[in-house]
């Protein structure tokens, strides 16, 4: 029985990987820097389009078109998606990391943000996708918008007041440690003071 011989031409393969292998790194990094522009454009206009009626919709089928419901899921959204990217950042950046970890983390808390940038995509945009949205939190969701500022107000007013806390409180440990080292170098001198 006769061998069988290949019929796929594998120049065109073997061209392909030599030329992406004898690419430079930098024109390596040009052309993924470019592919990522135009994919995040991209997304940004298909959600520009897309995620402001979308968002609006979500919400007021949480808010059941009741003022009461809409003023408690704002204060939700508002408190909770500010506060947690806040403390995600502050995790990310109190101390130094390697950057890309640092990009990552920060990449975690835009997009524990998202709730909320879908509300002020709603509440700033001119688009008519944005308009759109605004009309159905108006009908569906009333009270939403006000009591989202409100709840993300009072989430970084509660981080503030933690980082305070947590200032003064390592600031008081650091006095209390050298009033100790203080009493404790008094007394020392006080024993090594020969008696009269």
């Amino acid at each position: 029985m006769a061998a069988r011989t290949s019929i796929v031409d594998t120049s065109c393969v073997s061209i392909a990987d030599q030329a992406h292998d004898g690419m430079e790194p930098w024109a390596k990094r040009a052309l993924i820097t470019i592919l990522a522009i135009v994919f995040l454009v991209g997304a940004g206009l298909l959600g520009a389009a897309f995620l402001p009626r979308w968002w609006a919709h979500r919400i007021g089928d949480q808010a059941n078109g009741s003022f009461t419901g809409g003023i408690l899921v704002g204060i939700f959204y508002g408190f909770v998606f500010t506060l947690l990217p806040l403390a995600m950042l502050r995790f990310t950046f109190h101390r130094r990391r390697p950057w890309k970890t640092w990009a990552a983390m920060f990449g975690v808390a835009i997009l524990l943000a998202v709730p909320n940038l879908l509300m002020l995509g709603i509440v700033l945009g001119s688009g008519k996708a944005a308009h759109a949205g605004e009309r159905t939190l108006d009908v569906d969701a009333p009270g939403v918008r006000g009591a989202s500022l409100g709840g993300a107000i009072a989430a970084l007013l509660a981080f503030l007041l933690w980082e305070y806390l947590r200032y003064s409180r390592r600031r008081a440990r650091d006095q209390v440690g050298r009033l100790r080292a203080e009493l404790k170098a008094r007394d020392e001198a006080a024993d090594s003071r020969p008696e009269p």
